[in-house]
């Protein structure tokens, strides 16, 4: 028995106009450009400039990396990719914002005292053991 083609058959991955994505792209980077040459303030400019980016990143994904047309396994697979990412942030939270420590550095202090226009403290060395003061017998 031979197999005839059908003209029921559906094509997995219809055509896609890749000329088209490559003008969207084109026109979303002249906004950029555009943006960033109008004197917008700097919330503003960096708002208009993220969203250009995420439109970009948006067609590159969808068109280019073809995953409008792969199924909900992509959902699958994505979930864990979060659920470590976020697991990471909440890692290094403590590191990143809920400062626990105090840092006493020397840097920090001459720093300061220098803000302040002050002399900075002379630095804090304990004594040498190799120095004939400072070795105890």
């Amino acid at each position: 028995m031979i197999h005839e083609p059908s003209d029921q058959h559906v094509d997995a991955h219809p055509q896609v106009h890749y000329f088209s994505i490559f003008i969207a792209l084109c026109i979303c980077t002249a906004l950029s450009v555009l943006f960033d040459v109008v004197h917008l303030t700097p919330k503003l400019l960096v708002f208009f400039v993220l969203a250009v980016a995420i439109a970009k990143a948006m067609f590159v994904m969808t068109y280019f990396m073809h995953l409008k047309f792969e199924g909900k396994w992509k959902f699958i697979i994505l979930a864990p990719t979060t659920i470590l990412a976020l697991g990471l942030v909440i890692a290094l939270a403590p590191d990143m914002a809920m400062h626990y420590y105090a840092s006493d550095a020397p840097q920090v202090r001459a720093f300061e005292a220098a803000a302040e226009g002050l002399n900075p403290p002379p630095p804090q060395t304990e004594p040498d053991q190799m120095s004939p003061g400072g070795a105890q017998n």
